[in-house]
């Protein structure tokens, strides 16, 4: 893992204020399910940020651009994986945790 200083993205963004408000935005997209464009590496989404920008991938033109709802990016994502049971999404505990909520209101 490379590490990344100030002086390696001022190089793409020459205003501090300027780089501050690219790499917020950016780091927000991906930490809302963006893809990277490059190798996540176990970061955190403000240094695969500040990564991408020094690579050049993401420039100012991302404070022109409108974000996408997180509403719609889960929407999309609720569609790709499809309809689940209460199974699907407990591992199969759903009875066990009903028998004791139904345990709990006798």
């Amino acid at each position: 893992m490379a590490r990344i200083t100030v002086e390696d993205c001022l190089e793409k963004v020459p205003n501090m204020f300027q780089l501050v408000l690219v790499a917020a935005k950016r780091a927000r997209q991906l930490a809302n399910g963006a893809h990277p464009m490059v190798d996540w590496e176990n970061d955190k989404p403000t240094v695969v940020a500040l990564r991408e920008i020094a690579e050049g991938y993401v420039t100012e033109e991302i404070l022109t651009q409108r974000d996408k709802p997180v509403e719609d990016i889960l929407a999309a994502d609720l569609a790709a994986v499809g309809p689940m049971s209460a199974d699907d999404l407990l591992g199969g505990r759903s009875s066990s945790i009903g028998d004791k909520l139904g345990d709990k209101l006798d």
